[in-house]
């Protein structure tokens, strides 16, 4: 299915995932707001291929942590794109610290960035997509929502409240054709992983563990996004899908 005319925002889309998937939704002929807070450089860059593909692109600086920014970002694309079609939560932040040394202020950070953006990210979007009847949300999420991963506290609370949130908007919306879903990407290599100080034993591990034989890429959670846009995934609803080449079947011994 083609997604030609359609808008969608991606928080956090200058570049790794949200740039794998503004390409993927590009590529189906989906305008794309591409949203940064501190890389205007890659942003404006995944702007540029986006255009090359035959898709318009807005670039909007916005602080998805502060809701009268991500009410702006939503704003803004409809102003110049036509509408809001797709809200793809993307953006992702936190404290990397164990649970006993989690303090208001980081906890407040990676539940506002992460968890918080979603829920106003669709209030914002979802009266646009209500004019048409048509709309996807998609929040991306990960294995720390719902296991527990070394100094990954507050951020893995952060991603079990975005499945939770998005539960929530997939039974409330889905009666007005607005379908919600939550993508949890394996082990991908992005500049995520630099602020991890196990990345190279992360990586390693899910190397050896991953059954498909490689990891996961940005193309391929792009792929999958793209496709739960389309009407052929309509009966998917507030579904987390495990994009992982099945390394969260393995139990390592």
């Amino acid at each position: 299915m083609s997604l030609e005319g359609k808008t969608a925002v991606i928080t956090g889309s200058g570049r790794g995932i949200g740039r794998g998937i503004a390409l993927a939704l590009a590529a189906k002929g989906c305008n794309i707001a591409v949203n940064f807070f501190r890389h205007r450089a890659e942003a404006e860059e995944t702007a540029a291929a986006i255009e090359q593909l035959g898709a318009r692109a807005v670039v909007v600086k916005a602080n998805v942590g502060k809701e009268a920014d991500i009410r702006r970002l939503v704003e803004t694309a409809a102003a110049e794109l036509g509408g809001v079609d797709i809200f793809v939560g993307n953006a992702a932040s936190g404290v990397l610290k164990p649970v006993m040394e989690i303090d208001v202020k980081a906890w407040d950070w990676s539940l506002n960035i992460n968890a918080r953006s979603i829920l106003l990210g669709a209030q914002a979007a979802v009266p646009y997509m209500r004019r048409n009847g048509w709309g996807r949300i998609i929040s991306i999420t990960s294995a720390g929502g719902r296991r527990v991963l070394p100094e990954y506290s507050a951020v893995g609370v952060s991603k079990a409240a975005i499945e939770a949130v998005t539960r929530y908007l997939a039974v409330e919306l889905a009666p007005e054709g607005i379908i919600a879903n939550c993508i949890s990407p394996g082990v991908v290599i992005t500049g995520a992983l630099d602020f991890f100080d196990r990345k190279e034993a992360m990586i390693a591990h899910a190397e050896a563990h991953t059954p498909a034989g490689r990891l996961v890429t940005p193309e391929d959670v792009g792929k999958l996004a793209a496709w739960l846009c389309t009407d052929d995934a309509a009966m998917l609803v507030g579904q987390t899908i495990e994009l992982d080449g099945g390394h969260g079947v393995v139990m390592s011994m």
